[in-house]
């Protein structure tokens, strides 16, 4: 009897397995420590480890997609994923297309890095097109420069077209510290956004609860701010 009763736990699970709902994770891939492709053509980062441990807790299994910036909001309500974690941030003008979960990340800094630390901030900036960011710099007055990616930002900085990048300052950060001096932080940084959250589209309110509960747990026990420290650093804001 017992077992039979082994048996019939073992199937039980394995059915459970084989059926388990299957959520697309979307994200970029292209902006570290949040998320980028490692050497193994794999996305890894901050948020591949968050994701898989929300999935793994919400009882769903991950598939990862990465899709471009400027279109991963039209691709979540096309269909093409079923979230999008992807360093974004929660703003209300977001809000209005999409839901967000609760912040995974709190409210951080967004700064200004050029090649000297008096660059004019009101002159030349580049930003990744489509964030709050370039938003910021399209009403502060300075030229606005988009480009498609965070690495297309820095390098308009380093080829002169630019005179400063403006963006998160957790994803400009390593870019300072392994430059050994070629790039400073430059003019004061500015809080924008309510942290960053998971997209999803607004009919899907049961997956959106599994992973705000499971966020709230890894919050109350400290791993996500463990999990910062590895991926940001020691100073990084945590919860």
């Amino acid at each position: 009897m017992k077992k039979l009763a082994l048996m019939t736990a073992v199937l039980a699970l394995a059915a459970g397995m084989a059926t388990a709902q299957t959520v697309r994770m979307g994200t970029e891939g292209a902006y570290p420590p949040y998320n980028f492709i490692n050497d193994k053509g794999e996305v890894d980062g901050y948020e591949r480890e968050l994701g898989d441990k929300l999935c793994a807790m919400a009882g769903v299994t991950c598939e990862w997609v990465t899709t471009d910036w400027d279109s991963i909001i039209p691709n979540l309500l096309s269909g093409n994923y079923d979230t999008i974690i992807a360093g974004m941030s929660i703003t209300p003008e977001r809000g209005e297309v999409v839901d967000f979960t609760q912040n995974y990340i709190p409210p951080a800094g967004s700064s200004y890095m050029a090649l000297k630390a008096d660059a004019n901030t009101m002159g030349r900036i580049s930003v990744q097109v489509g964030t709050i960011q370039a938003d910021y710099i399209a009403s502060s007055g300075a030229t606005l420069l988009e480009f498609a990616t965070l690495d297309d930002t820095v390098a308009a900085v380093k080829n002169g077209e630019a005179d400063a990048v403006f963006a998160d300052r957790d994803a400009l950060l390593p870019f300072v510290e392994e430059s050994k001096g070629e790039f400073v932080w430059a003019g004061d940084e500015v809080q924008l956004g309510g942290g960053v959250g998971m997209a999803l589209r607004k009919t899907d309110t049961e997956l959106r609860a599994k992973f705000d509960a499971a966020i709230s747990t890894l919050k109350a026990d400290g791993t996500i701010n463990a999990m910062i420290k590895k991926w940001f650093g020691d100073e990084a804001v945590v919860f």
